[in-house]
């Protein structure tokens, strides 16, 4: 069981910390917005995707459905555009000072839907978490399996929560919003690299 709980621990620290779309867009929610709490919706949506794709990944249903050439076709026609247009917005938001909103902070039902739109409709996030984590788990059965993907899943909650507040901790550090106008530049960059990539993995079949 403790076995199971550390590996899963590891291996959920191993996929997320690499610097992607999912990460930078909490992080600029927390910076984005006056209290942090106004960030929670970006959090809570990031994280309820993770716990579904750990979830489903583990269970193999994903697995099952990914072997449909046309879903994957599907994911990445839709995540193409989104990508070029989350970076537009966040290339042209412009922070403001101390006290006030940045023109990147977002509604709940914004947050909610780009959140979960930067978590699912990026089809090699979904692979790796098929092809990782469902993999992994296949090491396990009965209680170990499930005490491997709560590992995985609160690894998520609480790196997502992490990154929110230390947006937050950025903003007070950037009294001239000097830093998160360079945040906007690297998440703008980052989300067109990503487009690029799909739409290469997209027309080579």
């Amino acid at each position: 069981m403790i076995h199971a709980l550390f590996h899963g621990f590891i291996l959920a620290l191993g996929l997320i910390l690499p610097l992607g779309v999912q990460n930078l867009f909490v992080f600029g929610q927390g910076a984005a917005h006056t209290r942090l709490s106004r960030a929670l919706p970006a959090v809570i949506a990031a994280s309820l995707c993770d716990t579904l794709l750990i979830s489903l990944a583990i269970m193999g249903v994903s697995v099952v459905v990914l072997e449909y050439a046309w879903i994957r076709t599907v994911l990445l026609g839709l995540g193409i555009p989104f990508l070029l247009y989350m970076g537009y917005v966040t290339l042209t938001s412009k922070p403001l000072a101390h006290n006030g909103e940045d023109t990147r902070s977002l509604s709940t039902r914004k947050q909610i839907a780009f959140a979960v739109s930067v978590s699912l409709l990026n089809p090699h996030a979904i692979l790796d978490t098929v092809g990782v984590v469902g993999t992994s788990s296949l090491n396990y059965a009965g209680w170990e399996k499930l005490a491997f993907g709560a590992a995985c899943v609160l690894v998520s909650w609480v790196w997502f929560a992490g990154l929110a507040a230390a947006g937050r901790a950025a903003r007070n550090l950037d009294s001239t919003g000097r830093l998160r106008s360079w945040l906007n530049l690297l998440s703008a960059i980052i989300m067109w690299v990503t487009a690029a990539y799909l739409a290469y993995s997209l027309f080579r079949g």
